[in-house]
C-alpha cells in the first residue's frame, strides 16, 4: 500500500494559484455568488470554516469560461 495520497482538493490559496487569480477574487466570487457582470463562482465545498476546491471542478470551470474559437469553427 502506498503512503502517498492523491490530492483532489485545494485550499483557497492553492486554488487561486492554480487558476492564476488572487485569493480575494475567489473570496469575493464566493460571497457575492453568481452576479451578472462578475466572475462566476467556481464550485467549492464548505467544511466548517474551511473552503475546499476540487481540482476536477476547477478544470471544468476553466473550460466553461474559455474564450476562443467556437466549436466547429474554421481553423
Amino acid at each position: 500500500m502506498s503512503n502517498s495520497i492523491r490530492t483532489r482538493g485545494l485550499s483557497e490559496a492553492q486554488a487561486a494559484h492554480y487558476l492564476g487569480v488572487a485569493r480575494s477574487t475567489l473570496r469575493q466570487a464566493r460571497t457575492t455568488g453568481n452576479v451578472r457582470g462578475r466572475l462566476a463562482t467556481p464550485p467549492f465545498i464548505k467544511a466548517g470554516k474551511k473552503v475546499i476546491y476540487l481540482i476536477d471542478d476547477l478544470d471544468r470551470w476553466l473550460e466553461a469560461h474559455r474564450v476562443g474559437r467556437a466549436k466547429g469553427g474554421a481553423r
